[in-house]
């Protein structure tokens, strides 16, 4: 039965791995959710070891959801390409990891697509969200890192190397150090972790984004509020002006606080400036958003 007393025949699993915990949820083959659990990540155990917990905690939800599994979606940090995780340097043994073919030997399950974050969460605000039905559709996700999926077509655009919408790595300015000097200069501006750095530095305290937030009427924090607001108003801006979407989404943590300086930039930069809407799963989005790749998968 579904947490609203219907049955359930077929079933999908969703896998969200993070940098500090992995939610896993089960769902109807049209995305009601069953069941969810959760874990610690253990980063510093090693890739292969996170795996196999997680494995292990999924056999456990699948023999607790009645029906039978047909397809597994899974949000990852970092880039898939050519079956394997790129762009994931911070996590011990998860750069070059094949975790598709691990997950798909360890479920046995016919399908399972994996994605990186933003997109699924992306994925979910096309099939359930702000981007239903849009054709042409930007996705800002603004958290703990800073990144973007671009919507074409109705679909997520992965990019020749599944990389298309890293825009932590967009330069600020000419010439500063970027990913060849290991930095992603707007994402080290902008997002919670960047915030969170550059707030300490200012204030001589370790500071977490949220306490950050929560002193923004001071006039120095809120000048570099104000700051990172612009920074990645002027980044969505000129992402609208190339792309000219039907719709800009944001999601992410911090969504709310950065809307307004995103709407500002877009309707004083853009010809022709779409719709900014803050996007309907904040929470748990990218567990929703690998419920919805296991459904498009099944």
């Amino acid at each position: 039965m579904t947490m609203d007393g219907t049955s359930v025949g077929e079933f999908v699993l969703g896998i969200d791995f993070g940098g500090t915990k992995v939610a896993l949820a089960t769902a109807s083959a049209t995305g009601e959710p069953v069941k969810r659990t959760r874990l610690a990540t253990h980063a510093a155990d090693g890739a292969k070891e996170v795996v196999r917990r997680v494995l292990d905690a999924a056999h456990d939800l699948i023999a607790g959801t009645p029906g039978r599994l047909v397809a597994a979606g899974v949000s990852t940090f970092g880039v898939i390409r050519e079956g394997r995780v790129r762009l994931a340097p911070n996590v011990p043994g998860w750069e070059d990891l094949p975790l598709p073919a691990l997950l798909q030997d360890g479920l046995g399950v016919p399908a399972v697509h994996v994605d990186n974050d933003v997109n699924a969460a992306a994925v979910a605000e096309l099939r359930w969200g702000r981007l239903q039905g849009t054709d042409v559709g930007l996705y800002v996700n603004l958290g703990t890192g800073t990144g973007a999926a671009i919507v074409v077509g109705g679909k997520v655009v992965p990019g020749t190397h599944g990389a298309a919408g890293e825009i932590g790595y967009l330069l600020r300015e000419p010439g500063e150090p970027g990913y060849t000097d290991g930095r992603a200069p707007l994402e080290e501006y902008t997002s919670g972790s960047g915030l969170a750095a550059r707030g300490s530095a200012l204030l001589g305290e370790q500071i977490t984004a949220e306490e950050l937030f929560a002193r923004g009427d001071e006039p120095a924090v809120k000048a570099l509020l104000d700051d990172a607001g612009a920074a990645v108003g002027m980044a969505v801006a000129n992402l609208t002006i190339f792309l000219d979407p039907e719709r800009v989404v944001v999601g992410g943590g911090m969504a709310e606080v950065f809307l307004p300086a995103l709407r500002a930039a877009i309707a004083r930069a853009t010809p022709f400036p779409p719709p900014v809407d803050a996007a309907r799963f904040v929470d748990d989005a990218a567990l929703i958003g690998a419920l919805a790749l296991g459904v498009e998968a099944s």
